[in-house]
């Protein structure tokens, strides 16, 4: 597939708003890679009366937000950059992640990107947990060197906010990637002083958030992102019945 049909037929609401200016000036500066296929303003005008995300909404998500997190401590770490391209491989094969990353670069050139206005057009128009799993993978990205800057931190906090995600569930996906004695608590959303059966509740209420079914209509690739959070939800309960003996 060429990279125009691909975009052109990848993405849904995310042409319009911000981000669709984001994106014009990204396929701006691929002009010689799109040539003169009219592809893409063909679908545009299909895509943008269908406001339910695409799987090629959520990837351009992605990619912005990645270039934001990415610049936050005004430098760019090529280990960083090699996890958002091996991400996009793992999830969706080679020639996909290749249009992506491609569109990734031109993307991440660009200054001045207001994470507001993205973030506010992506609450307004995804779902609860697909958000979710954008910050799922931002802080992906931001454990990819090794090292988690303090700015990164805020800037990835900064983003949960305005895409509308609680403190609580910051917290519970951070606690996924970066250890502390209170860990397994966090990912549930309790307090170590939480009895058994709050516990319990907690873990329902998990369950049911982070359950791989809630991100099916993006496609099988972010199905598996989502299997990910669903099994550390698990284990985190697990270790807590070990702890308590229930």
């Amino acid at each position: 597939m060429s990279f125009s049909k691909w975009i052109g037929a990848a993405l849904g609401w995310s042409f319009g708003g911000p981000i669709g200016a984001i994106i014009g000036l990204a396929l701006g500066g691929m002009v010689d890679a799109i040539g003169k296929d009219a592809d893409i303003s063909n679908e545009r005008r299909r895509y943008t009366q269908n406001v339910r995300t695409q799987p090629g909404d959520f990837e351009v998500s992605l990619l912005i937000l990645a270039s934001i997190v990415i610049k936050a401590d005004g430098k760019q770490d090529q280990r960083e950059l090699d996890f958002v391209r091996m991400q996009f491989v793992n999830m969706y094969g080679k020639e996909r992640a290749n249009h992506a990353f491609r569109l990734f670069k031109e993307i991440n050139r660009q200054k001045n990107i207001s994470t507001r206005q993205v973030c506010l057009q992506i609450k307004q128009m995804m779902e609860h947990a697909s958000r979710l799993q954008l910050i799922h993978f931002l802080f992906g990205i931001a454990n990819a060197d090794g090292v988690v800057t303090e700015s990164e931190m805020r800037q990835i906090y900064t983003i949960a906010g305005y895409l509308g995600i609680s403190h609580n569930d910051y917290e519970s996906i951070k606690a996924m990637f970066y250890k502390s004695a209170d860990n397994a608590y966090k990912i549930l959303e309790v307090d170590r002083t939480a009895t058994i059966e709050e516990i319990k509740k907690a873990y329902r209420n998990m369950a049911k958030k982070y359950h791989p079914d809630k991100v099916i209509h993006l496609g099988e690739a972010h199905r598996k992102g989502a299997e990910e959070k669903f099994r550390q939800v698990q284990e985190a309960y697990e270790q807590i019945q070990k702890e308590r003996g229930f």
